[in-house]
């Protein structure tokens, strides 16, 4: 999870070109109106509409989530499906469309100049008329601000994060799909601060919870730690990081008898890899992997002989759980390069990761946050096809069903590490 401010507004942002001299090569028209240059032409559709304030407005007006699609010569061959979390506020809604926009066009004109892009064979939207924003918006906000009322007017909770976990023999919920089976039980809190993005770990024979904790006095995100008693439950919760940042997602990882967390730290502007020096309470900074970036919940995998580090990115104003980029190094220590595809997926529903790498049945799954309705609100399972420099492929996600084992509402994080299993959700 995370909860702080984005990239500076000063960052910018660069589209390939083809050449920086001579004729066009491509022309990019954001007018819906350009004439014809005899050269090819990407545009952008906004729900139907090639004008962006209709396109906002359509929108609002019939209540769909936000789609926008990429045209070259008037032919649909790119997509974005941007993650707006307060759909009421109309400035948010428009910055998250922008920023989804801009990162469609980088990612439609890299893939124009390297042979990629293919017409899409899903139906695409015709729309002519347009309504008015300002009536659509108006009733849009009354209703929300409505349904926000009822929520508090009922003392639904919303907000605060909590951990399930439990210990299981067998098939566990990357396997079924499903939230059945032996019940979660919930890490314990003081309702001062909440738990989210837990990871576990097993350290001779003894397992361990590793969680995002955040205090509500100092909304920053903090790593604490617990052991897994004789009884089944788990001890005071503890902090064995902190930083003047926030920090979040917990990953252990082992390499050359080392124990390393990796945690977001995206509020720094840098990815920072810890040693444990006396595992699990005391760890140092072992290297930073990227810096100068904001990088979110980036997950490792190592495959073909590479590590790999899959996360997501954000441009200005735009949403951190809709854009996927990829890393890869010979090492974990690096030298970490983007890779040439970046972005690889804009979709609010499956670019975001939700927990470590599972591999059963020969397979490689990444289990995904799937923020279709809100941020925390459901996560799937992905596999992963292909991952070399050249391509990245992914399968379509997989769900993961709700069930009677944990009744909370929606799914954000999930883990397992021997017969721990842990969850985490709001509501």
């Amino acid at each position: 999870m995370r909860k702080v401010a984005g990239p500076s507004l000063s960052d910018r942002v660069t589209l390939p070109v083809a050449s920086s001299a001579g004729p066009a090569d491509l022309v990019i028209d954001l007018t819906g109106a350009a004439p014809g240059r005899g050269v090819p032409v990407i545009g952008l559709d906004f729900g139907g509409h090639r004008r962006f304030v209709d396109g906002l407005a359509g929108m609002i007006a019939s209540g769909t989530l936000p789609e926008v699609v990429a045209l070259l010569d008037g032919v649909p061959v790119n997509r974005a499906a941007p993650m707006v979390e307060n759909p009421l506020l109309v400035g948010r809604l428009a910055s998250r469309v922008l920023a989804g926009s801009v990162w469609l066009l980088m990612q439609t004109v890299s893939r124009y100049f390297s042979g990629r892009l293919k017409p899409l064979d899903v139906p695409y939207p015709s729309v002519t008329t347009a309504p008015n924003l300002s009536r659509a918006y108006l009733p849009n906000l009354i209703g929300g601000l409505a349904a926000r009322a009822g929520r508090k007017f009922t003392g639904q909770r919303v907000g605060h994060w909590q951990v399930g976990y439990r210990l299981i023999d067998g098939p566990g919920i990357a396997e079924t799909g499903r939230m059945d089976g032996a019940p979660f039980a919930v890490v314990p809190d003081d309702g001062k601060r909440f738990y989210a993005d837990p990871f576990v770990a097993e350290h001779k024979g003894r397992h361990f919870l590793f969680v995002e904790e955040l205090p509500y006095a100092t909304n920053k995100g903090v790593i604490s730690a617990a052991e897994l008693g004789p009884d089944g439950s788990f001890g005071p919760l503890h902090t064995v990081i902190e930083e003047p940042h926030h920090l979040s997602y917990p990953q252990i990882l082992v390499e050359d008898g080392e124990i390393y967390m990796l945690p977001e730290s995206s509020g720094g502007r840098e990815l920072v890899l810890y040693r444990a020096v006396a595992f699990p309470d005391r760890w140092e900074r072992h290297s930073v992997l990227l810096s100068d970036t904001n990088i979110n919940d980036a997950t490792l995998l190592i495959h073909g002989g590479r590590h790999w580090l899959i996360g997501t990115s954000r441009l200005p104003l735009g949403s951190s759980s809709d854009t996927m980029v990829i890393y890869s190094a010979p090492k974990l220590g690096g030298p970490w390069t983007p890779h040439p595809l970046n972005p690889i997926v804009i979709d609010r529903t499956s670019a975001r990761p939700g927990g470590a790498i599972v591999r059963t049945g020969g397979r490689i799954l990444l289990p995904v946050q799937n923020g279709t309705h809100s941020y925390g609100g459901g996560l799937g399972l992905m596999e992963l096809i292909q991952l070399d420099d050249a391509n990245v492929i992914w399968g379509p996600v997989g769900p993961i069903e709700p069930g009677s084992a944990w009744d909370r509402r929606g799914l954000h994080t999930l883990n397992r590490a021997g017969r721990l299993e842990v969850v985490d959700s709001t509501g």
